[in-house]
């Protein structure tokens, strides 16, 4: 998180932390045989990542460099081991369980965005009573009752992205479609979305593009994400030596990032707050059966129901509503606008979804036995299920993952590493408190396991079965987007019925096309916290992705 803050806080905190800072070094079992970039002990490199004009840039380059294990420095030479080796992905996501911890500046600034909610839970105990809670609102049938809501949603989408094409258009005649930013678009109807299934909610994003909250949320990460000063990232590094008691009030620091991620809080924590007394109330009066089958309401229900000393508390329930507000529209927004960024490089693979959403189409009015996709009708899909899998293993939207030893452990590797001297190396021993980076999207364009052309963007991959994954990594298409193992995302089978329910609408009644070459539109995946779309020598006007959009005839 970029800031601004005064100088002599962090001095005085550095220089009190200074000898812990050795200490530890000095009785911890190193890692300075792995190979790494050069890096400076004040500075570190991990900062690099933030002032990429594209994510992976960087991860790729050093994985090609040095194998799928290298060595990077934090400020104040904490050593830092960057991962995309599979076995080691498996070994600590699947194996090792709650054995690696979020590190003290990750749930510093979870607990800054999200409050005390489930993406928080600085131990495994707290996080598994949350997700028990959680459960109940996340099963299939649970999630399979959305998909009305998420096509209802999709049409009004559909709606006014026409409209807005007319608006640019004016009074000229025109059959070539207008350059629109569907980003915007994605993420108000994604908002709006998870406004209904998950909170009973009416945001209005869609008709309003300025209510209260979609305003708190828009371009919140880039104002408060990009391109932090070392200043703030040597206070950052700090954080870990403090208590984590003093977790609260780092989020009352002065500064531009810091009071950004106030505002929203402060917005999205009143709104959740009257929406979780009202959902409580109506649960102590309406029987189960009829009670709202919305996330929070069923949340509310199982966490009424749970023994009282693992119940959530009422800080935690406004939280967690919170956090599903974000995670549930902004990740899905993006990947959406991610999808039709390649549709329109790519019109072969865009003419090949329309047409098998049109066959599916004639297919369910033949059958005659119900209107709209059901669940199952989109799942039996080939090409849209390839193209989401692609979508999310070419741009991860969460494209990192940062946890820290919670004991001594021996890492595994799938391939044998060469160390500083030369040595090839089949294991890595690590220490209790060793900082590991997961780099997702270096994973993603792994050749063994995506095939030779995996720098190459091609949801074909999938269809011809060319994934051929040795180590079972992540829990959907072996990708790591929705994480893996006892903390993977809840949420995932929501994010994928309501991408399958956008998209098929989107392309139904659109074509997208790239912008035209003379507005000289490049686009760049920005660090954002996550992977955002900024227009290069427009970086002022925030998150960005312009599409040339153009309606069909029936």
């Amino acid at each position: 998180m970029g800031s601004d803050i005064t100088p002599s806080l962090p001095v005085v905190i550095l220089v009190l932390v200074a000898a812990v800072i050795a200490y530890q070094r000095s009785s911890r079992c190193s890692v300075k045989h792995i190979r790494g970039p050069p890096v400076s002990f004040w500075r570190g490199n991990i900062r690099d990542f933030f002032y990429q004009d594209n994510v992976g840039d960087l991860d790729f380059k050093y994985a090609k460099d040095y194998g799928l294990v290298w060595r990077l420095g934090a400020p104040l030479g904490e050593d830092v081991l960057m991962i995309a080796d599979p076995k080691v992905l498996q070994h600590i996501f699947h194996k090792s369980g709650y054995n690696y911890l979020k590190n003290t500046e990750t749930l510093i600034k979870t607990n800054m965005l999200f409050g005390s909610s489930i993406l928080y839970t600085p131990s495994g105990r707290a996080h598994a009573r949350h997700r028990k809670v959680m459960n109940p609102a996340f099963s299939t049938s649970q999630l399979r009752s959305f998909l009305p809501l998420f096509q209802h949603s999709a049409d009004k989408l559909c709606h006014f992205l026409g409209l807005e094409v007319l608006r640019l258009q004016g009074d000229r005649a025109s059959t070539e479609g207008q350059v629109v930013a569907v980003n915007k678009w994605l993420s108000r109807a994604t908002l709006d979305i998870i406004g209904e299934t998950a909170l009973h909610y009416d945001f209005g994003s869609l008709e309003n593009s300025k209510s209260e909250v979609s305003e708190a949320y828009e371009n919140m990460f880039v104002e408060s994400r990009i391109n932090p000063s070392l200043l703030d990232a040597l206070f950052r590094a700090s954080w870990k030596y403090m208590p984590l008691l003093l977790v609260e009030f780092v989020q009352y620091l002065p500064g531009r990032a810091y009071s950004r991620v106030r505002k929203t809080r402060k917005i999205i924590d009143r709104v959740s707050g009257g929406l979780v007394d009202r959902a409580t109330e109506e649960a102590k009066i309406v029987p189960v059966e009829k009670g709202k089958k919305d996330v929070m309401s069923v949340l509310v229900r199982a966490n009424l129901s749970e023994n009282p000393s693992l119940r959530l508390s009422k800080k935690e329930m406004v939280a967690q509503m919170g956090a599903l507000t974000f995670a549930g529209h902004e990740t899905t927004a993006n990947t959406l606008t991610w999808m039709l960024w390649e549709l329109a490089k790519h019109p072969e693979f865009q003419e090949m979804l329309r047409t098998e959403i049109r066959e599916k189409r004639e297919e369910v009015k033949a059958e005659g036995s119900h209107v709209d996709f059901s669940v199952d009708d989109l799942e039996s899909m080939p090409f849209l299920e390839a193209l989401i899998k692609e979508v999310m293993r070419f741009h991860p939207i969460i494209y990192q993952l940062i946890r820290i030893a919670g004991q001594d452990d021996t890492l595994p590797l799938s391939e044998p590493l060469l160390t500083v001297t030369g040595e090839a190396i089949d294991e890595i021993p690590i220490a209790k408190g060793q900082s590991i980076m997961f780099s997702i999207c270096a994973y993603n364009r792994i050749k063994k396991i995506w095939g030779e052309d995996a720098d190459e963007f091609n949801p074909m991959r999938f269809i011809e079965n060319r994934v051929e994954p040795e180590f079972k990594v992540g829990m959907y298409g072996n990708l790591m987007t929705f994480s893996a193992g006892l903390r993977s995302c809840i949420g995932w089978r929501f994010s994928l019925i309501e991408m399958q329910a956008v998209i098929t609408a989107l392309i139904e009644r659109f074509e997208f096309c790239l912008p035209p070459k003379e507005q000289g539109v490049e686009v760049l995946r920005k660090p954002l916290g996550i992977m955002g779309p900024m227009v290069k020598g427009r970086l002022d006007l925030g998150s960005l992705l312009p599409l040339n959009v153009k309606p069909l005839r029936a």
